[in-house]
C-alpha cells in the first residue's frame, strides 16, 4: 500500500512571493505562510504561529507572483517535500517544504477591489480566473 502525502493550510502570507526563472524557462515562485492557532492556559488565551515555507511551479507560480502579496488569506493544497543542501562552510542542511499543488485566495469582496475577484486555482494557465470568487464572509 502507497503512503499519502498531503498538505492542506488556510494562513496569512509572510512576504510577497519571490519569483525566480530557472533553466528551459522554468518559473517557482516562494514565500513563508504564517498559520496561527489559540488556546487557553490558565485563564489566558494564548495565540501559536507556525511557520510554513511555500514553493509553487510553473504557472501556479506565475499566477502566485500576479495576485499573492504579504498578509493575503489564502488556502493552500499540496505535499511536504524535505531537500538538502550545503551552506557555504560545506555542512549539510535540510528543509522541508509544502510544495503547492493549488491554492485559492480568500477573505471578504471588499478585500478584491484593486484585484480581480476569482479562485487563483488555475483549471490551465489560460484560465485561472474563471472559477467562481468567494462570494461575501466565509461560513467559518
Amino acid at each position: 500500500m502507497s503512503g499519502i502525502n498531503k498538505v492542506i493550510l488556510v494562513g496569512h502570507l509572510g512576504k510577497d512571493p519571490e519569483v525566480r526563472h530557472l533553466d528551459g524557462g522554468v518559473t517557482v515562485a516562494s514565500f513563508p505562510l504564517a498559520t496561527s492557532e489559540t488556546y487557553n492556559k490558565d485563564g489566558k488565551r494564548i495565540e501559536q504561529t507556525e511557520w510554513h515555507n511555500i514553493v509553487l511551479w510553473r504557472g501556479l507560480a506565475e499566477v502566485a507572483s500576479k495576485y499573492l502579496q504579504k498578509g493575503k488569506l489564502v488556502y493552500i493544497e499540496g505535499k511536504l517535500r524535505t531537500r538538502s543542501f550545503e551552506d557555504r562552510e560545506k555542512i549539510k542542511k535540510y528543509v522541508t517544504e509544502v510544495v503547492a499543488e493549488n491554492f485559492t485566495i480568500l477573505g471578504r469582496r471588499s478585500d478584491f477591489e484593486n484585484t480581480p475577484v476569482g479562485s487563483a486555482t488555475p483549471k490551465s494557465e489560460n484560465d485561472y480566473l474563471d472559477a467562481p470568487g468567494v462570494a461575501g464572509d466565509l461560513p467559518f
